[in-house]
């Protein structure tokens, strides 16, 4: 069964700096790109960072949080990171992690975690 179980969310003042995991289950994690999304209140849910497969060295952002957030992965861990920096309250969302592709294109969603920018 595939899961997604990701944590590391919290309170951070703005401008702080948070990082964020996700431990992946269920498939071989080290075939699959894995990419970030994030959910604020009332908007759809978008992309914010991808890492190709197997080595991770192809990555790409959202233009929102380039500069700013890190993507990397460990395949010994099955895990995805995600490197928050200079963090805005407009970064406040629960975020989640996918492996991506047409044969994840089933994959369920984990139960995300939630990152709140706020003085």
């Amino acid at each position: 069964q595939v899961q997604f179980v990701e944590s590391g969310g919290g309170l951070v003042q703005p401008g702080g700096s948070l990082r964020v995991s996700c431990t992946a289950s269920g498939f071989v994690f080290s075939t699959y790109p894995m990419s970030w999304y994030r959910q604020a209140p009332g908007k759809e849910r978008e992309l914010v960072a991808r890492v190709s497969n197997p080595t991770g060295n192809v990555k790409n952002y959202a233009d929102s949080v380039k500069g700013r957030f890190t993507i990397s992965r460990d395949n010994a861990k099955n895990t995805v990171y995600l490197q928050m920096n200079s963090l805005k309250p407009e970064d406040t969302a629960v975020y989640y992690c996918k492996a991506d592709g047409e044969r994840a294109r089933n994959f369920n969603w984990g139960q995300g975690t939630q990152v709140t920018v706020s003085s």
